[in-house]
């Protein structure tokens, strides 16, 4: 058989000799990238209600299916807002607890884009209305804005909504099959309700897309309600713990006062007020691609990691009468594959930071009234999202890469990162 090896690598002890040689605080460091030591005090609070709990292990993750995983995640979704609960977490922690560590859970998009297009859009008597309904759950949101034929050119949304002056409803259609809305996470199965996006038609004048609260399935049964045609959008690439779905509407009547109404009205006689902004509508999908760059940051901060540490702990090449092969990363190619990459990832997250300040200026000032910082914020967040999601999605293929064959497997955790990730 194969002569075994005199060289016995111990991986543990090889890491923290690596890590013993660095010059850095790796505590300064945690805390500079968090924000700050109670953040990342906070931080660490979270993943500990998360990782330390057994019911929400995920030790034989990578052996579901697609629906075995959905089911998991609609089962660890409601055992999280539970424990939730039962522990009194505020909100603003439920949303930290989602986004760091349930940010695939079949309630993300619930916490992350339908409640807070509530926050944001709705008049207070609205949000008065919706937000206890959504905060305990009561009703389960998506946020439906992209469609078969449109995506990012928003102005070309195809569903439309008529304002019915007799009755005082909107009456709301996808009138052609690409005015379909498809994608939106939550809709395939668990929502019961979802913020449409769609052309706003009163007295014979199209003004643009605005935000709408439908509801679409029953609340007794959660069976789709008269003229809703929705569902599932079948197999994916990635992303299976997500019912991504689609919906198509057919002369279906909401109240007038569903639709949100915080920045441009519509009275009871149909005259329109416009927002003081047209960009303000995107309000939404702003927050959502600022979190993207936080995102790309985060998952090519965990490639690269796992890329290095596999490369210090992995020996490739001739033994010696000194020692054992050489350590993957010794390898000047390899370095120049990972070590930019580890750059990249400190740079991406600086951005982040900017993105996520610049944001919440933003949001302060619209909160008073003022909305200078919205054009800057509108076309920072575009730009930002498809570059930093470009510079990660790559990062990940070329981490996969330098980790051979191993990093082909899904136990590595690199396919798992790509899958997810690249729908961003």
């Amino acid at each position: 058989g194969p002569q075994t090896s005199v060289f016995i690598v111990d991986m543990a002890k090889e890491l923290d000799q690596e890590r013993r040689q660095s010059a850095l605080n790796i505590e300064e460091v945690t805390n500079m990238l968090d924000g700050g030591r109670s953040n990342t005090d906070e931080r660490r609070k979270l993943y500990k209600v998360m990782f330390d709990d057994p019911v929400l292990g995920q030790e034989d993750s990578y052996f579901l299916s697609s629906e075995e995983a959905f089911k998991r995640s609609v089962q660890n979704g409601v055992y999280m807002i539970r424990k939730c609960h039962h522990l009194n977490v505020a909100e603003d922690e439920k949303k930290a607890i989602v986004k760091n560590v349930m940010n695939r859970s079949a309630f993300a998009v619930h916490t992350i884009m339908f409640i807070p297009a509530i926050e944001g859009q709705g008049t207070a008597e609205q949000q008065k209305k919706w937000l206890p309904l959504a905060y305990s759950y009561q009703i389960i949101g998506a946020y439906a804005q992209t469609e078969l034929g449109h995506g990012t050119n928003l102005r070309g949304l195809e569903t439309v909504a008529t304002y019915d002056p007799t009755t005082q409803e909107f009456v709301l259609n996808t009138p052609t099959l690409t005015a379909t809305k498809w994608w939106p996470g939550a809709l395939g199965h668990v929502a019961t309700h979802a913020v449409v996006v769609a052309r706003l038609v009163t007295l014979g004048h199209d003004h643009g897309i605005h935000p709408f609260i439908v509801q679409v399935r029953s609340l007794e049964d959660h069976t789709p309600l008269p003229g809703i045609r929705v569902g599932d959008i079948g197999p994916k690439f990635g992303m299976f713990e997500v019912d991504n779905g689609f919906l198509q509407l057919d002369n279906v009547r909401i109240p007038r006062d569903h639709m949100l109404m915080k920045y441009a009205q519509v009275a009871q006689n149909g005259v329109y007020t416009k927002p003081p902004v047209e960009r303000i509508a995107y309000g939404p999908m702003i927050e959502v691609r600022s979190g993207i760059v936080t995102h790309s940051a985060q998952v090519l901060s965990k490639a690269v990691t796992i890329a290095v540490r596999y490369s210090i702990v992995r020996r490739q090449g001739q033994e010696t009468v000194s020692g054992p092969e050489t350590q993957v990363l010794d390898y000047q190619t390899q370095q120049y594959k990972l070590l930019p990459l580890l750059s990249v990832a400190y740079a991406l997250y600086m951005a982040s930071l900017y993105m996520s300040k610049l944001f919440q200026t933003c949001q302060s000032e619209m909160a008073g009234g003022a909305f200078q910082s919205l054009a800057e914020l509108h076309a920072t967040s575009a730009g930002l999202k498809a570059f930093s999601s470009e510079l990660s999605s790559q990062g990940i293929e070329v981490c996969r890469l330098a980790c051979g064959g191993h990093g082909y497997s899904l136990a590595s955790g690199i396919p798992y990162l790509y899958v997810n990730f690249v729908a961003a």
